[in-house]
């Protein structure tokens, strides 16, 4: 790709942009359950489908996109090019569509068709749509801010890193199905007094709270469900190339998200992310 050709990262980018406004109001008449569920057996919300769709449509567009695959649907689209292939979850946290509380895009620009590892992602991000409607991103090592307004993004803040004294935890899952060692580790966060609970049932909000304030989202592996909820290619992997391009740790445990070898499209991964400090001191709580 010569300086002169479009670059279908940037434009991967200014579409989910652009689209955000219209998302966003999209989800007004769009609050009830739709009769079908996605590839993790959940039931989805109206407003998962029409989101789905709407960016299936403008992503697969893009020239250079090779495949868009949605947390919302089984099968990948192959989009016929061979440059970048795209992994979203369209609306994340649409549960709290009835009590109209946060939700959020999740985006991931991976140079591998799907599913590909995290250390093939060239770029990802997240809208939240707030009470202002803003855009993480994560490019070449360094995350931008934006607020979206209309069709239009504005930089609000470059080069964002997670502030050094952590403030914010936020821990997924029944507490009764955490195992004894996550536990430990739970209550040890909570005993510090300087540490604020931040849990809102959007991930996307939550981890949004660490990128600002500092500190630690999980939501780990459970005895009912050893890999944890989230899915790797949709979730997963794209919160934590942003963390970890903000200075901050990823972990499933063990190891970097970013390390993880799917196996299927639709796999899940236990998420820890936050500041490193908290991080290392999870994964030898979990040893």
């Amino acid at each position: 790709m010569t300086a002169s050709d479009p670059d279908p990262v940037d434009d991967v980018v200014a579409t989910i942009a652009r689209s955000a406004a219209e998302i966003r109001q999209g989800l007004v008449g769009r609050r009830g359950k739709a009769d079908e569920e996605n590839p993790s057996g959940e039931t989805q919300a109206e407003a998962d489908i029409w989101a789905d769709e709407l960016l299936a449509d403008r992503l697969s567009s893009i020239d250079g996109v090779g495949q868009y695959a949605s947390e919302e649907r089984s099968e990948i689209i192959d989009a016929g090019d061979d440059q970048v292939y795209v992994a979203v979850d369209p609306l994340d946290g649409s549960s709290n569509l009835k009590s109209n509380n946060t939700m959020g895009t999740v985006f991931g620009i991976y140079d591998e068709p799907l599913p590909a590892p995290g250390s093939a992602l060239v770029a990802s991000g997240w809208i939240l749509y707030g009470p202002i409607t803003t855009m993480a991103c994560a490019r070449d090592g360094s995350v931008t801010k934006y607020e979206l307004t209309g069709g239009g993004r504005t930089v609000v803040e470059e080069d964002v890193t997670l502030p050094d004294d952590p403030l914010v935890y936020g821990f997924g899952g029944r507490v009764p199905h955490w195992h004894d060692d996550f536990r430990a580790y739970v209550r040890e966060i909570e005993s510090d007094p300087g540490h604020k609970l931040r849990y809102g049932g959007a991930m996307i909000g939550d981890v949004n709270q660490v990128l600002t304030y500092g500190g630690i989202f999980a939501y780990p592996a459970l005895e009912d469900s050893p890999r944890g909820k989230l899915r790797l290619q949709f979730e997963g992997n794209p919160i934590a190339y942003l963390i970890e391009a903000a200075g901050g740790r990823s972990s499933d445990g063990t190891q970097s998200i970013l390390e993880v070898e799917p196996t299927d499209l639709h796999d899940r991964v236990p998420l820890h992310v936050g500041n490193a400090g908290l991080i290392d001191r999870l994964e030898a709580a979990l040893e």
